[in-house]
């Protein structure tokens, strides 16, 4: 089906004449763009193909939502999650059907393990032609369903406002997540009588606990308050909730330790001294031990998966009181055991959890807590984060990322990685103060995901330092996407630790495979400097240590171009500390000596 000329004035003229009246008859497409609108979406992330044309000239014909081209679709997806990641948005992209789907799969279903805000909207034949293996027909519906929270198939264009409206409030609710809205071809051309967009949704079966149950958190209250080893363990789902204020509150006032994993780091101060550390696989000794000899453990928006715990029965010797607070119902004892489960929202939990401390007046045992704090103390001083300069002639990486985090600690940045050791060092020896700062793969451990979460990022806080930590490995897996950045003029700053390895396989290789490196050496990497200036972006070689500083400042001069820093960095540098698969988490390889 093919619009006339006076078909596209006519629709122009519709959208643009009829924006007050009560109903107009607009192409699903329209009402897409509107509902769009409705949400306040500011950024579109998407490649477009022949199911999603219809939408893609409906984008045509308005200026409000400006549509950012990416060069892969997998890079879309991963680019409108860094958006939702460091703004708390939802995150929109747009594909075509069959491998516009199948490229996007990867990003959704990173989206997915993070709990992560987005609407993906994906094109797909017409209605007449599902189910007959059409050119570029795939089963949308049936391959995202296990990586989203939920997918609509819009059949008609009278309900495309109302699946809409409840796609973004599904996101962005409960816990949220990616949810997937295919659309077919004609129904995206087909006219419907548009009303306006529903203002708000009823969902019979979904309706997500928000408020915690009061007589739990009492519960809570008086196992906290009487505990002698206590610990506060918190994970993204604080950041997702945006109660950074809120846990900042129950820990100063409480006085206790605090630990975040990789997805919660920012939601407390790493400079605080009741801050420990990242705890697990590659966590600090005094977060972990920490974690494993507490007598009542308050765990917030965190899953006690496997790299924060490691092995459960390892976990489960020591005796605890658990508290667990998440919005997710089936996250809660789900891996370990609970004696105290409060389902709800994070925010609202810690809220009423801080006025019930208030309002009863206790306070804890000063002399245990003194104790418990005697004993990190001693942890602590094994100062597990120490690492050897080497010779004056080899970059570390950990080096990179101190030299990163001391000369842009008083700026507004965000740091992004991809997935590897770099990711590790990054979370390491970057100290992040603040929430959404951190913007990385946890759950699915997706390489590829740095520039075009830098991209995003970018797009949401032009006036921020975005730099992307990665190494040569991931950066190739959408390293095109610097043409993304030059077509829209967001100026990243691409931190690449180049050891000419797949640096945490050859690194596992070495301690569990006896130092047998199959195929993790990179024999053909290309001339990254040359490689970004091709793009139209400036490269630099950097490859002695005197030399790190220097050329990160002059990255930050170049305030509007795009800069790729090619670190070369010590080939042989592992990830410490490290806790071995199937160990506990406190049974730590602190070095090389230790292996």
């Amino acid at each position: 089906m093919e619009m006339s000329k006076s078909e596209i004035t006519s629709a122009t003229a519709v959208t643009a004449t009829n924006s007050n009246t009560q109903s107009q008859e607009l192409r699903g497409a329209e009402i897409l763009i509107e509902a769009l609108k409705a949400e306040n979406v500011k950024f579109i992330w998407g490649y477009p193909g022949g199911a999603v044309l219809h939408i893609y000239d409906a984008f045509y014909k308005q200026d409000s939502i400006k549509h950012i081209l990416v060069r892969h679709e997998q890079a879309a997806v991963h680019a409108a999650d860094g958006y939702a990641r460091a703004t708390g948005d939802v995150g929109v992209a747009l594909v075509t059907s069959g491998p516009g789907v199948t490229n996007a799969i990867t990003g959704i279903a990173t989206a997915y393990m993070d709990s992560i805000p987005m609407v993906i909207i994906t094109g797909q034949v017409p209605t007449h032609a599902i189910g007959q293996d059409a050119f570029q027909e795939c089963d949308t519906v049936g391959i995202t369903r296990p990586i989203v929270k939920h997918n609509f198939l819009v059949k008609d264009a009278r309900h495309m406002a109302d699946v809409l409206k409840k796609a973004f409030h599904i996101a962005r609710t409960g816990r949220p997540g990616p949810v997937v809205v295919d659309i077919p071809k004609d129904v995206s051309f087909n006219k419907a009588v548009f009303t306006g967009y529903p203002k708000t949704i009823e969902m019979r079966s979904y309706n997500p606990v928000r408020k915690g149950h009061a007589g739990q958190i009492r519960k809570a209250l008086q196992l906290l308050l009487a505990a002698k080893r206590p610990y506060i363990y918190t994970g993204g789902g604080v950041l997702l909730s945006n109660a950074s204020a809120e846990l900042r509150t129950l820990v100063d006032m409480l006085g206790y330790p605090c630990t975040n994993t990789l997805m919660g780091l920012g939601a407390y101060p790493a400079s605080d001294p009741k801050f420990l550390g990242m705890l697990g696989m590659h966590g600090t000794v005094e977060a972990n031990n920490a974690m494993q000899n507490c007598d009542v453990l308050l765990a917030v928006g965190a899953r006690f998966d496997d790299r924060v715990i490691g092995n459960p029965k390892h976990f489960a010797q020591n005796e605890r009181k658990i508290i667990h607070i998440d919005i997710d119902p089936s996250s809660i004892s789900k891996r370990v055991k609970v004696d105290v489960p409060i389902v709800g929202d994070v925010k609202d939990v810690l809220t009423e959890l801080v006025a019930m401390i208030r309002e009863s007046g206790l306070k804890p045992d000063a002399d245990a807590l003194g104790g418990w704090w005697d004993t990190i103390a001693a942890w602590r001083k094994r100062d597990c984060m120490k690492y050897s300069m080497g010779s004056s002639d080899v970059i570390k990486p950990q080096y990179v990322v101190e030299t990163l985090c001391n000369m842009t600690k008083d700026a507004d940045a965000y740091i992004t990685s991809d997935v590897g050791q770099h990711q590790m060092w990054a979370a390491q020896y970057y100290k992040f103060e603040e929430p959404r700062r951190w913007i990385n793969s946890g759950g699915l451990g997706t390489m590829g995901v740095g520039i075009p979460y830098a991209m995003g990022v970018k797009m949401a806080k032009p006036d921020a330092e975005v730099y992307c930590v990665t190494g040569e490995g991931s950066v190739q897996m959408c390293i095109q996407e610097l043409s993304t950045c030059l077509q829209y003029n967001t100026p990243i700053k691409i931190v690449s630790l180049n050891n000419r390895y797949l640096g945490m396989v050859r690194q596992w290789q070495e301690v569990e495979y006896a130092g047998r490196y199959s195929s993790s050496y990179m024999d053909a990497l290309p001339n990254f400097v040359k490689l970004a200036e091709a793009y139209g972006h400036v490269g630099m070689l950097i490859e002695k240590p005197e030399d790190v500083e220097p050329a990160l400042r002059e990255a930050r001069k170049l305030k509007d171009r795009t800069v790729f820093m090619d670190f070369r960095t010590d080939p042989t540098e592992n990830v410490y500390p490290m806790v071995k698969a199937g160990k506990g988490i406190t049974e730590m390889l602190l070095g090389a000596e230790d292996l």
